[in-house]
């Protein structure tokens, strides 16, 4: 008798434990900030159109959720020639569209030529490593003459202009996934609908790797009623709060579903060098001597004193950091000398700014440490929606910007201030500059590549461009103990198709 009942119950606990292993996969539900979102891969460019994109867009290459290197996807192998100009793609011959229509080497193409040539494209000179790729986006060329070669459905051939290292991690980016017809998705998921803040999409059955794609059905809700926010986290209707939500009016029980972690990323201030005298260095760096940078960087939790948030391997760069109210007047004084620029004259300075209290109280303090230098700093406001599109046409001597890297790597800093390039809203042009990244570009090296891009950061810190403010974190709530497949990383993308529904182990007691 005793034997048959521990018999029992030991077959009682194995079974639970492998049940256990087997979780049932369910729809989730994502909470974000209300916003429109751009699902148009060729013209997204903010992290959060980025999270939707990841789910309904794939390319040759995907980030790995832990690592952020890049990882084949739509592409089984490539190989680089020996004087690395030449990058060979085999494509997998099983790759489909949501339709069911084959994905071919064709369909890449057209995909980045119509990146090319749509206007505004911010991603869009990343590919000028491609030749005939710049003159065509500039409409100073065919579209011929554009070096990406189909030899066959499965292989794509790029000619390069200079070496691109860092071309695999740059093709991992939205921008260059692979696009199709209207309501044609090449990713994990479709789209299934998008209205009244709410976006629903569900898994693509004819995804090459669709028996590893866990979760059915995603749906996006968008909401910035913190009650609401909290109710649904709190009570399971929600799966994920992203990072875009208002935690700060949050009252959620378990706090072990926040995860805080910092980004690469930068918030920082930059000069347009349209408008005399901000136009000349000397001036710009007096006006930087002159800023209680503890002050200025005091509300945020990681404060910035370069550009490039510190990589591993890259060298150290000198900050700006240096506040001496006495040594600004100096470098001002000088500065007018040489300019012709009367001591006592009151000279404009024109702050674009978005309408929160953050930027108005950056505003007050500037114009409190420039006042003493017979600088007269004024503001232009315009809503937050409509801030970052205003930029390029915005006639102002200094802006605000916050950005997140798009890959691991300097350049996605320093593309920001590369003559030509379509991410350059500053319109910041300098041949030392881009000298100092295009011999990085040839370099045969990691060590040798980083030490000249490092260059190219200084200099562009040395010219008083940039004013560094803080390196933003990310903040999002999701049970990691319901939630697998999700990990915080410092570039605050999550594909969505390693996402899983885990088990809980049922907590059996001891009989045995």
């Amino acid at each position: 008798m005793k034997k048959s009942a521990i018999l029992f119950v030991l077959t009682f606990v194995f079974f639970a434990s492998v049940f256990a292993q087997v979780a049932e996969q369910r729809p989730i539900t994502l909470v974000d900030s209300v916003h429109e979102y751009d699902l148009n891969p060729h013209t997204a460019s903010y992290t959060y159109d980025a999270q939707v994109l990841n789910g309904l867009y794939e390319g040759l290459f995907s980030y790995d959720p832990l690592t952020y290197v890049p990882t084949a996807a739509l592409c089984t192998g490539y190989k680089i020639s020996r004087d690395k100009k030449r990058w060979t793609f085999t494509l997998r011959s099983d790759a489909k569209f949501s339709d069911g229509s084959p994905i071919t080497a064709n369909d890449v193409k057209e995909s980045w030529m119509k990146l090319l040539s749509t206007p505004y494209a911010p991603y869009a000179s990343m590919l000028d490593c491609v030749a005939g790729a710049k003159e065509f986006r500039e409409g100073n060329g065919k579209a011929e003459a554009v070096r990406i070669e189909v030899r066959n459905d499965t292989t794509l051939v790029l000619h390069l202009v200079e070496p691109a290292a860092h071309l695999a991690s740059i093709l991992c980016h939205h921008s260059f996934a692979v696009t199709g017809k209207d309501n044609v998705y090449s990713g994990a998921y479709k789209l299934d609908f998008y209205k009244n803040n709410t976006l629903v999409m569900s898994k693509n059955e004819y995804y090459y790797d669709a028996d590893s794609v866990m979760i059915p059905q995603i749906v996006f809700i968008q909401s910035d009623d913190p009650e609401e926010n909290t109710y649904m986290l709190n009570t399971g209707k929600a799966d994920w709060l992203l990072s875009d939500s208002d935690f700060y009016s949050l009252n959620i029980l378990n706090l072990d579903t926040l995860h805080l972690g910092a980004q690469f990323a930068t918030s920082f201030l930059f000069f347009k060098t349209e408008n005399e005298p901000w136009n000349d260095p000397d001036m710009r760096n007096a006006l930087l001597e002159a800023i209680p940078y503890d002050t200025l960087r005091a509300e945020h939790y990681i404060a910035a004193k370069t550009l490039i948030y510190p990589l591993s391997g890259y060298p150290t760069v000198n900050g700006i950091d240096d506040y001496d109210l006495e040594d600004a007047k100096s470098l001002m004084e000088d500065a007018r000398e040489r300019l012709g620029i009367a001591q006592d004259e009151i000279i404009p300075l024109v702050f674009a700014i978005n309408d929160t209290p953050l930027m108005k109280s950056q505003a007050k303090l500037l114009h409190d440490a420039w006042e003493p230098l017979g600088v007269e700093l004024s503001v232009q406001v315009t809503p937050v929606s409509r801030y970052y599109n205003s930029i390029e046409g915005w006639n102002a001597d200094l802006f605000s910007y916050s950005w997140v890297g798009d890959f691991a790597d300097p350049l996605a800093f320093l593309e920001l201030f590369k003559t030509g390039s379509s991410l350059n809203v500053a319109g910041y042009s300098d041949e030392k500059f881009d000298s100092l990244l295009l011999e990085a570009q040839k370099t045969d090296t990691a060590e040798e590549r980083y030490k000249l891009l490092s260059k190219a950061e200084q200099f562009l810190l040395d010219e008083g461009m940039i004013i560094p403010i803080a390196h933003p974190v990310s903040l999002h709530a999701l049970d990691l103990e319901i939630i697998g497949g999700w990990t915080l990383n410092a570039l605050d993308i999550h594909p969505l198709k390693f996402l899983y529904i885990k088990k809980k182990t049922l907590n059996l007691p001891n009989v045995v």
